[in-house]
């Protein structure tokens, strides 16, 4: 009993720790995988070597299956490249299989001792990070030698050699149970790992392992495909287009496991070492045969699940739960989303010219439920971005965390601030039909220009991140102070000219242009977290030659 909990121990051990450099390794690399992936599927070459890089370093095609899947379900990947980069991570996380097959016990301690040196020194640096990954590694090779250990009293058991000679031949009983604990362990390389040593250690016949083997591959195939059973449909084309191929590959193989048995046995000297090569083979195998396919099958797949008609802009289009588990890709869903939401804020802007000149209630009545969008959207994208652990991300990642919840923060509130402004315009010009003057009319519509410019320029500062546009903005918030002083002193003057439409709109005039000022205000503040990270805010905007002299004069 104690060494079979030993093997039990020693197996979440190594699930564990491919768990900690998958996810280490996203942490570190997140927007650079990201980077590699979205670059390198201009053509099927490109991609199935994307898909081979980025999965030896994260060492989870399922890891990479949910990136690739939250590309194509925003639009930024087609069907076929995505499957191209996915026969790629099949040889990526084969590749680390052969590698860590072999003998390394000896970097075992020092891996995990430079790591926890790594990671204790600098816990919130990317050294640290690293120190994770690092950490992890030297986890998988020890969980390796207590996995050899803890089967070497098992294989001398007379009770385990006689239940090992009674199990059935089932090809496809071992393929199912294979899957089975590739979708428990949520990793093919754990368990390709798993099933060469227990081969290696004379507990599994080497037959049997193989069909372990491809079951191990057809359960990843899985993963992907249960965890998107509820999302988008351009969510679940790459899982359904990788699985039959996963299938494919696996019902081909079948039939000539005998002649790849004796194939490894010519060629390649120790069991543990013909299973991960078999596992490598059959990948490198499938990938040559189906890549010329991708494009089809992708093609295919876009008929057979079509994107549905989009019914209105009042649901969130981009946030993705799938792209939790990567912190990087969620970043991105969210900031879309977050554009989502100020191209709604833009619509509703947009309107109040059309509200103002033609005395519309039915847009204004349209325009103040937008509100309700804005709301229900700011309300999203908050619970996304608290459902995605800050410890996870990069200083990059965590300021961008910062931006996106800021930028939401004052669309949510330019979005009350118009329906306000709109039920002013009802309540105070259309239902009293009141008209504004020429000159009152010009400065209403000058503002109103130089604030959907704004707008337009803050959400380019927010997406691009640029600091001399943020700059830009940030002197806009000065101009167009001045611009709401003058026009209120011009429409005074007006007042004392006795213009009779200014009296009328007197009270709607100076509220106005002064709610067009706190939006412009909204606009401006998307610009202060560029420039506080960049440096280029001072500690107070008071200048200090102004203070002297107020000083001065107080003395």
């Amino acid at each position: 009993m104690q060494h079979l909990l030993n093997l039990l121990a020693a197996i979440s051990l190594l699930v564990w720790g491919t768990h900690i450099v998958r996810v280490g390794m996203l942490r570190v690399f997140g927007e650079n995988l990201r980077a590699v992936i979205s670059r390198s599927v201009r053509n099927r070459l490109g991609a199935l070597l994307a898909g081979i890089g980025v999965t030896a370093l994260v060492q989870s095609s399922t890891a990479t299956s949910l990136i690739v899947t939250s590309f194509v379900g925003k639009g930024l990947m087609d069907t076929g490249a995505a499957l191209a980069v996915m026969l790629g991570a099949d040889i990526g996380t084969a590749l680390m299989s052969v590698l860590l097959s072999f003998d390394l016990s000896w970097i075992s301690p020092l891996l995990i001792f430079a790591g926890v040196v790594m990671f204790l020194s600098q816990e919130d640096r990317s050294i640290g990070r690293v120190g994770r990954v690092v950490i992890g590694l030297g986890l998988i090779t020890l969980a390796l030698q207590l996995i050899v250990a803890a089967t070497e009293p098992l294989t001398r058991s007379p009770a385990v050699r006689a239940m090992l000679v009674s199990l059935p031949n089932d090809v496809m009983l071992e393929i199912t149970i294979g899957a089975l604990l590739a979708v428990v362990s949520y990793s093919s390389l754990a368990t390709v790992l798993l099933v060469a040593m227990l081969a290696n250690a004379g507990l599994l016949p080497t037959p049997v392992a193989l069909g372990l083997v491809l079951g191990a591959n057809l359960g990843t195939g899985a993963l992907p495909l249960l965890a998107t059973a509820r999302g988008s449909v351009q969510s679940r084309r790459m899982p359904l287009g990788n699985f039959l191929f996963k299938l494919a590959g696996c019902l081909a193989m079948v039939p000539l496991l005998p002649q790849a048995h004796i194939l490894l046995q010519d060629y390649v000297p120790t069991v543990l070492q013909q299973v991960v090569v078999f596992h490598l083979a059959f990948n490198v195998a499938r990938s040559v045969l189906f890549i010329p396919f991708t494009p089809l099958v992708g093609r295919l797949l876009d008929r057979h699940l079509p994107q549905p008609r989009a019914l209105g802009t009042d649901r969130p289009r981009h946030l993705d739960p799938l792209a939790l588990s990567s912190p990087s890709v969620a970043i991105a869903c969210a900031a879309r989303e977050a554009l989502h939401q100020a191209d709604v804020v833009e619509t509703m802007l947009r309107g109040i010219l059309p509200v103002i000149r033609y005395n519309d209630l039915a847009l204004a009545e349209q325009l103040r439920k937008m509100d309700d969008v804005v709301d229900e959207l700011y309300s999203a994208i908050k619970f996304y971005l608290t459902q995605i652990s800050r410890a996870a991300l990069s200083e990059r990642e965590s300021r961008r965390w910062t931006d996106i919840v800021s930028f939401t923060i004052n669309m949510e509130q330019i979005g009350d601030i118009i329906e306000r402004v709109l039920q002013d315009i009802e309540d105070k010009k259309v239902r009293k039909n009141r008209s504004f003057s020429d000159a009152g009319m010009a400065e209403i519509v000058h503002l109103h220009e130089r604030l959907m410019a704004n707008l337009r320029l803050g959400m380019s500062v927010f997406l691009d991140g640029h600091v001399r546009d943020a700059k830009r903005l940030l002197e806009e918030k000065a101009r167009f102070r001045d611009l709401e002083h003058e026009y209120a002193a011009s429409h005074i003057a007006r007042l004392q000219e006795n213009t009779a439409q200014s009296i009328e709109t007197s009270s709607l005039h100076i509220d106005l242009i002064s709610d067009l000022k706190r939006i412009n205000s909204h606009i401006c503040s998307i610009a202060y977290p560029i420039l506080e990270s960049a440096g280029a805010l001072s500690q107070t905007r008071i200048r200090h030659s102004q203070l002297s002299a107020l000083s001065s004069d107080e003395s």
